[in-house]
């Protein structure tokens, strides 16, 4: 989404991108972020829970109006109800484990290659200028 916001951006279009994946969104750095502490697919807050869904809605609107620092992620106030426990818990119902631990790869904000084909093959791509899907330049490009 991060590509998409400063395409939209480039256009003149202010965007804000609302996440409560913090590392995704510092990794695919948009030009404005808002934060919620809550479970993934709930950004908005719980299903049905119109009044708080539309404060977060408010919140995030102001944020597109007063951030400050382009890339600044910034949180909102709004608390996750019933607290935290949906950390502890894994999906099956009833059954409460200790948080999983983060084995992810490390989240970069420049092309990842599996082979050095695969890069050259990028590079050459880009340099010739018809690589419409090519969004970061291979860094030797780059520089």
């Amino acid at each position: 989404m991060g590509l998409i916001a400063r395409t939209l951006e480039g256009q003149g279009i202010p965007t804000l991108s609302l996440s409560c994946a913090r590392s995704i969104t510092e990794a695919v750095n948009p030009p404005r972020a808002a934060f919620l502490d809550f479970p993934l697919g709930r950004t908005a807050g719980p299903p049905g829970d119109k009044r708080l869904q539309r404060r977060i809605l408010l919140d995030a609107l102001a944020v597109l109006e007063t951030a400050a620092r382009p890339g600044a992620i910034q949180p909102l106030p709004h608390p996750w109800p019933g607290g935290h426990a949906w950390k502890t818990q894994r999906r099956q119902p009833g059954r409460k484990a200790a948080a999983p631990k983060d084995e992810r790869t490390t989240r970069l904000d420049s092309p990842q290659y599996q082979t050095r084909e695969d890069e050259a093959a990028a590079a050459a791509c880009a340099a010739a200028g018809n690589c419409p899907g090519c969004v970061f330049p291979p860094k030797s490009l780059a520089a």
